[in-house]
């Protein structure tokens, strides 16, 4: 297994609402990011590249889509002043909604060899003006005890899984409250730490590769 197929919804995904760790606001958003940002590289998940965010103007919904390579550190404060350098003149009241922190992190194949996939795990930081609110994603089968085919790969899973769990963990306590799973997908949910097992008829998963 050399090669990663990526899922167009979430494998599994985790939710943290941020009232009580950070207040509203852009520079707030970026200061979160940052910290969470720092335990998924401390587990080689991501090593922030960019960053991706929709423009949304009150009453027309998003207005434009802005992707801005990162070449500071994300709590730089002159990050805050770049992002809104880049609102479209033609809409001086669009606001960043949230934003999409995305990078390339490491994944290890059942022979224990570490390679680098973009986008292995996303961490979105929504900026809405009540309050911040943080979501990780996952969107390959490496986390799960099951390729897409169906076919089991526990040594996969076992190479990969327990550091995104220990990952997860360590961002509960950064944040000082427990993840909520997010919304199940037709390609997996959310249990605990990790990728909840499906359905098994004879020993396999269910084949989902007619919906990649």
């Amino acid at each position: 297994m050399s090669m990663l197929v990526r899922a167009p919804r979430a494998c599994a995904s985790w939710f943290w609402d941020l009232e009580d760790y950070a207040s509203p606001g852009l520079q707030s958003a970026l200061n979160a990011a940052a910290r969470m940002s720092a335990v998924l590289r401390k587990y080689d998940l991501l090593r922030p590249s960019a960053l991706e965010w929709h423009w949304v103007v009150p009453g027309k919904g998003s207005i434009a889509k802005t992707r801005l390579p990162l070449p500071r550190s994300l709590d730089d404060e002159q990050l805050a002043v770049k992002v809104e350098e880049l609102r479209p003149v033609a809409f001086p009241q669009a606001e960043v909604s949230g934003f999409l922190v995305t990078g390339p992190g490491v994944w290890l194949d059942k022979g224990s060899v570490q390679r680098q996939e973009y986008g292995l795990v996303e961490l979105t930081i929504s900026a809405e003006p009540l309050g911040l609110s943080a979501d990780v994603a996952v969107h390959h089968d490496i986390w799960g005890p099951f390729d897409f085919r169906g076919t089991p790969h526990p040594e996969v899973c076992q190479q990969n899984a327990p550091r995104l769990a220990a990952a997860l963990k360590d961002l509960d306590g950064l944040l000082g409250v427990s993840a909520e799973p997010g919304q199940p997908t037709c390609f997996g949910r959310a249990e605990g730490y990790g990728v909840g097992e499906p359905e098994v008829t004879d020993g396999r998963g269910p084949n989902l590769t007619d919906l990649l």
